[in-house]
């Protein structure tokens, strides 16, 4: 689990030195700002002594099209294995510190994994249990799914931390359908009908989520209305739990999916998931889009700009 984030300035040779004075690279008030964003973590905290495992970003090619956002998981999961850890990020600025480090901890949120009143029970830690019992964390695909489905879960935790049980199951729970069907390669690409194809995998996926955790101890009505949720999970609607497991997938997407998705499917698809992903969210989640790390590409995508991209690479993962 993500322990501390620790900010280097310019040339990191000497910063791991104790003796060395370190300069605060984060405001007052901007510090306060992501620890309220990222509870739990040790925001600008000095290096600690000995061998304690982390994982380091380079500030400065942070933003690239060609950081390697595959290796960064690799090395994000093999330490999330073996306990807590800590994420430094060199070669900082002052103008551009609380920037970056917002978009480097949003991207690794899921390794954060924080929880509510509703969410800290018994119960749920079983359906966490499920949810994790279900992914085979070798398939890399498989991998990409569950990587979402934890980030859909910490967004919504973000937009609302207030966020009942029956819709952090949801979170959990809405892509299950594509462990049937897109576990060693995608389809969504092929469908005739977009729209039908999306609405027809809510669909299949709010039976598995029933039968996934009908035994786990979720009072009836809550697991219906997981249900619920996840059936109307790819159409936005009037009901404001279904909006926010919109709005939480939908920045998950921007956030954590659409470089690897690029890459797999390459720029014409990608634009048309950009628009349709971009009609699910509400105007307060989508204001939070700027304070998000895309790939330039993407970002063109987003505002709706002409831009060349690049060759799509041979893709390891995506959702």
């Amino acid at each position: 689990m993500l322990k501390r984030l620790i900010l280097v300035a310019g040339s990191s040779s000497s910063s791991d030195d104790p003796s060395v004075r370190r300069t605060p690279l984060l405001s007052p008030s901007g510090k306060a700002e992501l620890s309220r964003e990222f509870p739990g973590v040790e925001i600008d905290a000095p290096c600690p002594p000995g061998d304690e495992p982390r994982a380091s970003v380079d500030a400065r090619a942070w933003r690239s099209s060609a950081l390697d956002l595959w290796a960064l998981d690799t090395h994000l999961h093999a330490l999330d294995a073996r306990g807590l850890f800590g994420l430094r990020i060199e070669g900082l600025e002052p103008e551009g510190a609380a920037r970056t480090a917002y978009e480097v901890l949003t991207r690794c949120q899921r390794f954060i994994r924080r929880r509510n009143l509703a969410s800290a029970s018994a119960v749920f830690a079983r359906v966490l249990g499920r949810h994790r019992g279900l992914y085979d964390l070798d398939r890399p695909l498989v991998r990409a799914d569950y990587d979402h489905a934890i980030d859909v879960w910490q967004w919504m935790l973000r937009l609302d931390a207030r966020a009942s049980a029956a819709a952090q199951a949801a979170a959990l729970f809405h892509d299950v359908e594509r462990l049937v069907s897109e576990a060693d390669v995608r389809i969504e690409h092929r469908a005739p009908d977009y729209q039908a194809f999306k609405d027809e995998h809510a669909r299949r996926g709010a039976a598995l989520a029933r039968s996934a955790l009908a035994d786990v101890g979720l009072p009836p009505e809550v697991l219906d209305r997981v249900g619920v949720l996840v059936s109307a999970h790819e159409r936005p609607g009037d009901d404001a739990e279904l909006a926010l497991l919109n709005d939480a997938d939908a920045l998950s997407f921007f956030s954590l999916n659409s470089g690897g998705f690029l890459d797999y499917y390459g720029p014409e698809h990608t634009r048309a998931k950009v628009a349709y992903t971009l009609r699910r969210l509400r105007p307060a989640a989508r204001a939070l889009l700027p304070r998000i790390r895309c790939r330039p590409e993407v970002e063109a995508m987003i505002l709706g700009e002409p831009r060349r991209t690049v060759a799509p690479a041979p893709a390891e993962t995506q959702a």
